[in-house]
């Protein structure tokens, strides 16, 4: 007796839709966001394009910052579908160690970042990345009909 293991044709895995890639300066972030709003929009997804944007936003500015190289470097941003899900990836090369979410005081200009992708995103994850360094995600579930 033998065990039959079949795969959904229905459940592809992940499907690119797209990527950019940006110089670590703090013109690139609207950059991000408005390439973003721009090649996202052909697929219209059911999610909040503003709230993808403004978490992009927050995590293209944490991988210009903490990202570190001696060679030149970019920062890279992907997007797929995955099921009904989109996720969102940025890569840089820091180190994925360093990537946490702060706790900073009412006082403090910076540190909300990643609370802020907390709060929004269905979930979220770092680690190292496949292209080397750091990859910070978000994924907004229910993005697309099943």
């Amino acid at each position: 007796m033998g065990v039959i293991i079949h795969k959904r044709d229905s459940d592809p895995g992940p499907v690119f839709l797209g990527a950019m890639t940006l110089h670590p300066l703090p013109d690139s972030v609207p950059i991000a966001r408005r390439w973003f709003r721009k090649f996202i929009a052909p697929f219209n997804p059911l999610c909040s394009i503003d709230d993808c944007a403004l978490m992009i936003s927050e995590l293209v500015t944490n991988a210009i910052v903490c990202g570190r190289s001696d060679d030149t470097w970019v920062v890279r941003v992907e997007w797929f579908r995955e099921g009904t899900s989109l996720r969102v990836e940025v890569h840089n090369p820091g180190f994925p160690a360093g990537v946490r979410m702060r706790r900073p005081e009412a006082n403090d200009a910076h540190g909300r970042g990643l609370l802020l992708v907390d709060s929004i995103a269905d979930s979220w994850h770092s680690g190292p990345s496949a292209l080397g360094g750091t990859v910070v995600s978000f994924v907004m579930d229910d993005a697309w009909q099943g």
